[in-house]
């Protein structure tokens, strides 16, 4: 971009203003003053040290004041980093989880999302319309089984955005958060195909039920590679009502769910997942890319599959890392 030069500007814009040299004598010298001005008043506007266009541009700049928004998953983790990050944009939070959330949301919700009674009953309690919906509820696998994982992880959250959906206004987004656990979904698509064609809660349970083989050696993993191909799946019906849906992939963070994928994984696998950046991420690092994902300001943003890995897929893909050990 060719940097703006203001003297420059101030010159060419008196230039195509001066009168001819006939009448140039005619021209009052209170209109030069207004129109030296008007011209002051540009450059100031294009002044980054300009008080009043640094808060025109910092107020509410991801566009999230006084919008309605759902945030499941909101007591701990990356759910309640992203609630509370919503909040201090000014947003009105409803807050869903198992247990309390300490976020001061204008309300909070208790629901397991394995009941779909119970995610029926909380959805109905939310009032539209809804502007954005973010999915954060999980499980890490063990200690839960690994139905419970699925159901947690993908089941339940998608029966929860089919209730809250015909509440969603034109315009509004889905932002659910993957993993970076779901490295080559697309090598499972057949499969993962089977369940999202799948009818609500009951008929998704009925075909894991069914088809045990197909996904039981990880329910966390397939979770994973689930919503990764949730989001394109439903992506062309959401947009007949104007809905965005698109989830982040994260890294290894430092979550109350980090001691059990060491249990269950080991420290040393889990650690062989942090890409090129060396280190965990914060709760508020996945945060602020999911809630950048769900702002008005991404409107032509749906379908995709953020990264959020520290650079592990990238190096991966690209040879310069190796993959996940075990």
């Amino acid at each position: 971009m060719v940097p703006l030069d203001l003297r420059s500007l101030r010159l060419q814009v008196r230039m195509l203003s001066w009168p001819t040299t006939a009448n140039r004598l005619d021209v009052d010298e209170g209109r030069d003053r207004e129109h030296t001005e008007a011209v002051e008043a540009t450059e100031s506007r294009f002044d980054p040290g300009n008080e009043e266009r640094r808060g025109c541009i910092v107020d509410d700049v991801l566009g999230y004041a006084g919008k309605t928004v759902v945030v499941s998953g909101a007591a701990s983790g990356m759910g309640q980093a992203t609630a509370q990050i919503l909040l201090d944009l000014g947003a009105k939070v409803t807050a869903l989880d198992v247990k309390p959330t300490t976020v001061r949301v204008e309300r909070a919700i208790e629901f397991d999302l394995r009941d779909p009674q119970a995610i029926e009953r909380a959805a109905s309690e939310i009032d539209g319309p809804i502007d954005a919906l973010f999915s954060c509820a999980g499980l890490p696998g063990p200690p839960f089984s690994e139905l419970d994982t699925v159901l947690v992880n993908f089941v339940g959250a998608r029966h929860l955005a089919e209730q809250l959906v015909p509440k969603m206004a034109e315009g509004s987004a889905i932002g659910a958060i993957s993993s970076s656990a779901a490295i080559g979904w697309q090598q499972h698509l057949a499969t993962l195909t089977e369940l999202l064609e799948t009818s609500g809660f009951d008929g998704a349970l009925a075909w894991l039920q069914a088809n045990e083989e197909k996904w039981s050696w990880s329910g966390y993993a397939f979770s994973k590679y689930m919503i990764d191909a949730w989001v394109g799946w439903w992506c062309p019906e959401l947009m007949q009502r104007g809905i965005r849906i698109n989830c982040i992939n994260p890294g290894p963070t430092d979550t109350p769910m980090m001691p059990a994928f060491h249990a269950m994984a080991t420290k040393e696998v889990v650690d062989s997942a942090v890409g090129p950046i060396g280190r965990y991420s914060r709760p508020e690092e996945q945060a602020w890319p999911l809630v950048l994902l769900c702002s008005p300001r991404m409107s032509y943003v749906t379908g995709e599959v953020l990264w959020t890995d520290g650079g592990f897929y990238g190096a991966v893909t690209t040879g310069r890392q190796k993959p996940v050990m075990g």
